[in-house]
């Protein structure tokens, strides 16, 4: 028969229970889960899945780093007289960590590292700051939890400026995360699933509050809301693509091949007018309609214009003293085009190509030795 001693009570029959000193004095203690309770006021209600609960419970078995603060049952119930039953008969109740409480028993841990601190159960505003400041500070909650953590101290402290004075906070600060608690239940399953953002749940909460709307009317902004960010959406992301091809163009401009000193990008006909890049000569160019061919030979300039070497006059070209069609280019005649383009010639040039010629000649001219 297993010896029977004064922890039996306390840890029931199984004598293979971790024996643990039970002084609430701020000391480290081993607490079966069975006489631990998590609180009634923790504002928490989001704890993770069942196998995330285990997977939490197997990693405190292997080793808990973090002790939870708890306080004893009867300085809890104190305070909270009317949670008598629903705490149950435990020994301690749970200030903080009541996710790594579901998590050991989850995972049928047998016990729970706790500090028993009675003195954070001296008033209810110490052990509302005990509970929700460790989550505040942690960015444990998540925003509707943060909501209704601010909004239960706010009825302890009596105000928000109180509150916002004792975590050094702007008032602000307060006033922003107790609109939450304005939506409907059913937005505020939006917002702790990330699908409306906090400033927008916080604008309809302003809304809800002031106008006291209920959950049909919050849905029906939101789903307005969600038009009109998407419009502004598709608006910013066309101005940003107009802005890529703008830049693209910007670059392309900038990197194209500098041209040459004096030359433009324009088209040289609709600089001088000329069809053939407007050369310039040191003579004046014959009007293009005056410079059309004929059956007996092109015509040409007859007023202004030198005569070239060897070439008839330009005015007995004329067929029974009618003008002809004029053309702009009489590319048909070989002489006439190169007529055309002797008179289009500068002096000098002019002159050297007739040097060439005679050298030309005169080299023909000479027998074959």
């Amino acid at each position: 028969m297993a010896k029977h001693d004064e922890f039996d009570d306390f840890f029931g029959d199984d004598d293979d229970t971790p024996v643990v000193d039970t002084r609430a004095d701020g000391r480290l203690l081993r607490v079966p889960l069975g006489r631990l309770a998590p609180n009634g006021v923790n504002p928490r209600t989001d704890f993770g899945t069942e196998a995330e609960l285990i997977d939490l419970g197997k990693s405190l078995r292997r080793r808990q780093i973090q002790a939870c603060p708890a306080v004893s049952r009867s300085a809890y119930l104190k305070l909270w007289p009317d949670h008598a039953k629903e705490t149950g008969d435990v020994d301690y109740v749970l200030v903080t960590g009541e996710r790594r409480f579901r998590g050991a028993t989850a995972a049928g841990n047998p016990t729970l590292n706790c500090v028993v601190d009675d003195g954070l159960a001296k008033d209810r505003k110490t052990f509302m700051e005990a509970v929700v400041s460790e989550n505040v500070d942690r960015q444990n909650f998540n925003p509707v939890e943060e909501a209704y953590a601010v909004q239960a101290l706010v009825a302890e402290f009596g105000s928000n400026r109180a509150v916002a004075q004792h975590f050094e906070r702007v008032d602000g600060w307060v006033t922003q995360r107790i609109l939450l608690t304005h939506l409907a239940p059913e937005v505020q399953g939006l917002v702790r699933k990330k699908v409306m953002p906090l400033e927008a749940a916080r604008l309809l909460g302003k809304l809800a509050r002031d106008n006291e709307w209920d959950r049909t009317e919050q849905l029906a902004w939101w789903q307005g809301e969600q038009k009109q960010r998407a419009a502004a959406s598709a608006e910013r992301s066309a101005a940003k693509r107009a802005a890529k091809r703008a830049a693209k163009k910007a670059v392309k401009k900038t990197n194209a091949p500098a041209l040459p000193a004096g030359e433009s990008t324009a088209d040289p006909e609709q600089q001088t007018g000329d069809p053939f890049y407007g050369r310039k000569t040191d003579q004046a160019d014959p009007a293009p309609e005056e410079m059309a061919p004929t059956e007996q030979g092109p015509a040409v300039n007859t007023e202004g214009v030198p005569a070239v070497p060897g070439q008839a006059n330009p005015a007995e070209s004329a067929v029974g003293g009618e003008a002809q069609q004029p053309k702009l280019f009489p590319y048909e005649d070989g002489g006439a085009a190169a007529r055309y383009l002797i008179h289009k010639m500068p002096t000098d040039e002019f002159n050297k190509m007739v040097d060439l010629l005679n050298k030309h000649r005169e080299r023909q001219a000479v027998p074959a030795s």
